[in-house]
């Protein structure tokens, strides 16, 4: 059985020129992991459309108040352009549970592409 209470959504991406050839492109989502949970992982992925080679997708989880990272991932991209990373949610040992995430969450994405040609916003 699965808990579809933990969720998050898209709120914002925005793009910024490095130079003429990259951009970053940074997502920012909601993400919620309520006080019942009961799964151990946590899963954010996502595919990168037109990405520059050879550069890893860096994830940082915010606690909603706080503007200080508690939890920063770097993860490559598979051979689609797609990323794909687990996190521990909790822990369950000798029957204890110990929640590691829990309450509201900010997760910022970022990913470095292809500059386009068109639209770039700032960050």
């Amino acid at each position: 059985m699965f808990d579809d209470s933990v969720f998050a959504e898209s709120t914002q991406t925005s793009v910024i020129r490095l130079d003429d050839e990259t951009s970053l492109e940074k997502t920012t989502l909601n993400m919620n992991i309520p006080e019942t949970n009961t799964l151990p992982w946590g899963t954010i992925k996502g595919k990168v459309n037109d990405p520059s080679q050879g550069h890893p997708v860096i994830i940082q989880i915010f606690k909603s108040d706080e503007s200080v990272p508690i939890h920063v991932a770097q993860v490559n991209l598979k051979g689609d352009h797609s990323f794909e990373y687990k996190f521990r949610l909790l822990s369950i040992d000798d029957g204890k549970i110990t929640p590691f995430f829990e309450g509201d969450y900010n997760v910022k994405i970022f990913k470095v592409i292809n500059t386009p040609t068109d639209n770039l916003e700032s960050i």
